[in-house]
């Protein structure tokens, strides 16, 4: 039997720091799309209350405001999560990374991050960027030097090679965040290139988008909430985000997480079947497929238009 926490949420260790984090984590953008502050708040209670101790979130999401709810949501709980949030300097340098990371410690209310990770490397001369004298890998080294932040490591949903290039430096990143679902594992896939690579270089895997981000190949019948997440989690990775608007969400994937047996490989191996042609053009993982999930900040920096602009 895989170990479980008090609540009954099982744990997997976080590649090769030593740490423990819950199997199941708590998604940060979506904290910011609730009008109310106030339920906001009350969901994330809620979650740790039931045994969900990873927390996601990200310097630019809704403008600084999912990090605000979050850091009320923990103030007095600082302890009792494993706070994650991400640096969105999107090639600018390291000074702006520290100052956005000074910012996120007063949003979250904390004085360290548990893991701090570059944010969105979407586009193709992002790793040169990162990886460039003066970059943010040497604020990643300056925070970690100075003790606010005690793991560091990089997310992306555009495109498995671009992770490949940021791996290929062999540099000491703790952890990487992608998409992973049972579309992706035959549609321009994060599981089939980038998790080997991670397993070799020990480095924590952290899935996303179980269900593409907006659950569209749900509600398209082409797969189940739960057939969906039980194969992301059943995946070699230590963490599966996903965010929660809703109670009613939430504990449906809690009911996942709590009574939760892996896929067998052939179990695994049918569902991607089942899905691949729903999942051929990617029309279910947008993110891969088009500019929709970019940020505008990410855009500006690369001199793309706004959608404002394409639009017009």
């Amino acid at each position: 039997m895989s170990k479980q926490n008090s609540a009954g949420i099982p744990l997997r260790p976080f590649g090769r720091t030593g740490e423990e984090v819950t199997a199941i984590g708590l998604g940060g953008y979506h904290l910011g799309i609730l009008k109310d502050d106030a339920e906001a708040v009350r969901l994330v209670h809620e979650a740790i209350d039931s045994g969900i101790t990873f927390m996601d979130n990200a310097w630019e999401y809704h403008d600084g405001r999912s990090e605000e709810l979050m850091g009320r949501a923990i103030a007095d709980r600082r302890q009792e999560v494993f706070l994650m949030s991400k640096v969105c300097t999107h090639g600018r340098d390291r000074h702006e990374a520290m100052r956005q990371l000074e910012d996120s410690l007063r949003r979250l209310k904390t004085d360290y991050l548990d893991l701090w990770q570059i944010h969105e490397v979407v586009y193709q001369n992002d790793p040169e960027l990162h990886f460039a004298q003066g970059g943010v890998i040497e604020a990643l080294e300056q925070a970690k030097q100075e003790g606010k932040v005690r793991f560091i490591g990089f997310t992306g949903h555009k495109s498995a090679e671009i992770h490949l290039k940021m791996l290929s430096y062999e540099y000491p990143f703790d952890a990487c965040q992608m998409p992973l679902n049972a579309l992706d594992g035959t549609f321009r896939s994060f599981e089939q290139k980038v998790l080997p690579e991670l397993e070799r270089q020990s480095i924590a895997a952290i899935g996303m988008k179980s269900m593409g981000g907006s659950a569209a190949m749900v509600k398209a019948g082409v797969l189940t909430a739960e057939e969906a997440l039980r194969y992301a989690m059943s995946l070699p990775v230590a963490t599966t985000v996903s965010g929660f608007l809703s109670s009613a969400t939430l504990q449906q994937n809690l009911s996942v997480a709590r009574n939760f047996q892996p896929m067998t490989a052939d179990e695994m191996q049918s569902l991607r079947s089942r899905c691949s042609q729903a999942g051929a053009d990617g029309r279910y993982e947008l993110y891969k497929v088009t500019a929709k999930h970019e940020g505008p900040i990410g855009r500006a920096q690369h001199g793309f238009p706004t959608f404002e602009e394409v639009r017009g």
